[in-house]
């Protein structure tokens, strides 16, 4: 009977590990920090937080609903949700309390989010422009530029963008090819392979400005995009996604743009938004976003095409 139990427990104990290596390291760390809200709720009014119960959820969403988004409650519930899966308890997300209290919630408040604001072709050109403007030195002004010009040009991710490895280049003849080894929607790590032409205008081109980074900061093996130390050495040490978010929002509020609304997704929103105002379809833009659905990507068509394809244009005044 001993030995039974003994192999049951394993067994648990090794589908909890295979629960945790189902996630990203990020999405863990985003379960952990929204479990702690509501862990922090539970603790100030005297209930359980682990393992919980619907009721208690309910009554954290609508705490919640006072100051933030339908995504975010909807988020937190995904948290809650898991770190219950990852301690091995059952927590019915789909309770009626649960279910309806949302309804409400998103009935009272709307539905429509309000997204961070891409970086679009003006924005583009006006942080390269203010780069080169700059009085640093051209091994800093080429690190940021290819940074920002490579975010923008394969749709990247934030994290696929500053884990990009010099292996995972390869430069042919039409431009560049990048492997990426793992993203948010490529749990198992296929990985996939972005392709980025060569632009007419060299300044503003990705390829370009990438190898001109290589040629002078001399890197040939891992990371491509790495911090420097004072006095501008570069260090060995990969750029973190919020530095990305930084020096994008340093150069927008050097070109005199407002940079509040704007995050580290601009770059990726932004590729698909000018993509899809230049005429390329959904499954071309999918190709370079690796988004999975369409769901998103003809949100950015429907907002690229706004104007284009606004029945006023008809009207004759």
């Amino acid at each position: 009977m001993s030995e039974i139990t003994t192999d049951l427990k394993s067994l648990h104990e090794a589908t909890l590990n295979n629960l945790k290596n189902s996630k990203a390291n990020n999405t863990l760390r985003a379960y952990k920090s929204d479990f702690k809200d509501f862990g922090a709720f539970c603790a100030n009014h005297g209930l359980n937080s682990l393992p919980t119960e619907p009721k208690i959820v309910s009554l954290y969403l609508t705490h919640l609903s006072k100051n933030s988004k339908i995504s975010t409650l909807r988020r937190r519930l995904v948290s809650i949700s898991m770190v219950h899966k990852l301690k091995g308890y059952y927590l019915d997300t789909k309770h009626p309390i649960i279910v309806e209290n949302l309804m409400g919630i998103r009935r009272v408040k709307g539905s429509i989010q309000k997204g961070k604001k891409p970086i679009l072709i003006n924005h583009l050109k006006s942080i390269i422009n203010v780069i080169n403007e700059q009085k640093t030195e051209e091994i800093k002004k080429l690190r940021d530029k290819s940074l920002i010009l490579t975010g923008f040009g394969g749709g990247f991710r934030r994290t696929e963008l500053i884990s990009i490895d010099y292996e995972d280049l390869e430069f042919v003849p039409e431009g560049l090819k990048i492997i990426i080894k793992k993203s948010k929607t490529d749990q198992f790590g296929e990985g996939m392979v972005k392709g980025l032409p060569y632009f007419t205008n060299e300044i503003y081109c990705p390829v370009t400005n990438l190898k001109k980074w290589l040629e002078i900061s001399k890197i040939n093996s891992g990371p491509i995009f790495r911090r420097f130390s004072k006095g501008l050495s570069l260090t060995n040490q990969r750029l973190t996604d919020q530095s990305l978010v930084l020096i994008m929002k340093e150069y927008l509020n050097l070109a005199g743009i407002e940079n509040k609304n704007f995050a580290g997704h601009s770059l990726r929103s932004g590729f698909a938004t000018v993509a899809a105002e230049s005429g390329a379809d959904e499954r071309s833009i999918m190709a370079m976003t690796g988004h999975k659905t369409t769901q998103m990507v003809r949100r950015y068509i429907r907002d690229a095409n706004i104007f284009k394809n606004n029945a006023l244009n008809k009207i004759k005044l």
